[in-house]
């Protein structure tokens, strides 16, 4: 029986290139090499698209896109292809036909639905949420809006959009009223926690603001809550299923990009050490989210939960890190799901979709 051929996507233009570096090389690792064939597709940070034919050391070390023979591939929009067009130093190309494939791209052009929107125009089966589930979940002002909708307690918050630099003082001012100090200010579009920053005051704030224009054109923020980190995995299409919750003690005063990826030192406690009522209603929750989304696949919805277990949705994550010490794999290891069949499912699931 022929292998099932599923294309990784790794790297991009995003601020989070790195982390899906990693997230990666774990998933190459863990897929069932007994039942699928991996091809490696890797994007730089420039955004050129190469096919990479190595090991999975090179792309851990970073220099992947050394590897001598690497050739520059596609994803053919040409339904007819179904698959990648590897570019010759001659002019021609070669056509690799896949039947999934499994965007491990973390942050904006991977989580936000661009290649999402590309997968679909191909035809090709792909891990995850779809182009509009993924949009949705990538800007935070969205996410709240339409979880406010349905009734999914978040923290209160607001949004700027660039003319509030020439108004940083009216934006501070705005926030103290509507909010007051301190603050999490956000870009509206990013992931594992860059570009975020806690606000004590007004000078702070107009700081923030500014390093959050950075990394996108609208901002986010939210009040302060004091609570436990919780997050919970979710996977499915139709009828999603929540794992079980595990909660993050960060190194940090919060839960920022070094204290994921760089410090390694937060803990992690799976289940989370909230009561039993909580955990299921938090469960619950979760799936709820997922579905008001409309996210297919997988998800990671992150919630704080205060001392009185108050349950307050932070954020969904529809392409998570898959790293070693990620949370998502970990969540589903603690509820009898090991990594390599959880990939083997996502897969699963992903062909299943498509299959309509």
């Amino acid at each position: 029986m022929s292998k099932t051929r599923v294309a990784v996507l790794f790297g991009g233009v995003s601020s989070e290139y790195e982390v899906s570096l990693m997230s990666a090389c774990s998933v190459i690792r863990n897929i069932p090499a007994d039942k699928y064939e991996v091809v490696c597709i890797g994007i730089t940070k420039k955004g050129r698209w190469l096919y990479y034919p190595g090991g999975v050391e090179q792309i851990e070390r970073g220099d992947w896109e050394t590897h001598p023979d690497c050739t520059t591939a596609v994803i053919s929009p040409d339904r007819s292809h179904r698959g990648i067009l590897k570019m010759m130093d001659d002019g021609s190309y070669n056509l690799l036909k896949v039947d999934c494939v499994f965007p491990v791209l973390h942050g904006k052009n991977g989580e936000d639905g661009t290649i999402q929107g590309l997968l679909a125009v191909a035809g090709l089966p792909f891990v995850g949420c779809d182009t509009l589930s993924s949009a949705d979940c990538m800007d935070k002002a969205v996410t709240h809006t339409l979880l406010d909708a349905a009734g999914i307690r978040t923290a209160r918050w607001l949004s700027f959009g660039k003319t509030a630099l020439a108004d940083l003082d009216g934006a501070a001012r705005q926030a103290e009223e509507v909010l007051g100090f301190p603050v999490f200010v956000k870009p509206a579009n990013a992931g594992s926690s860059v570009g975020v920053n806690k606000a004590q005051n007004a000078e702070d704030f107009k700081e923030a603001v500014k390093i959050a224009f950075a990394h996108d054109s609208k901002v986010i923020v939210e009040e302060l809550i004091t609570g436990r980190e919780v997050e919970c995995a979710v996977l499915g299409n139709d009828a999603p299923a929540a794992g079980i919750p595990g909660e993050i003690t960060s190194c940090k005063e919060f839960y920022d990009y070094e204290a994921k990826y760089i410090l390694g030192a937060s803990e992690l406690h799976i289940p989370a050490r909230i009561s039993p009522e909580a955990l299921a209603s938090l469960r619950e929750t979760a799936v709820k989210a997922f579905q008001v989304l409309g996210c297919a696949g997988l998800a990671r919805v992150d919630f704080f939960v205060t001392e009185n277990e108050e349950i307050i949705l932070n954020e969904i994550n529809t392409i998570p890190g898959f790293t070693s010490i990620s949370m998502y794999p970990k969540m589903w290891e603690a509820a009898g799901l090991p990594y390599p069949e959880l990939i083997d499912r996502l897969i699963t699931l992903a062909m299943e979709r498509a299959e309509g």
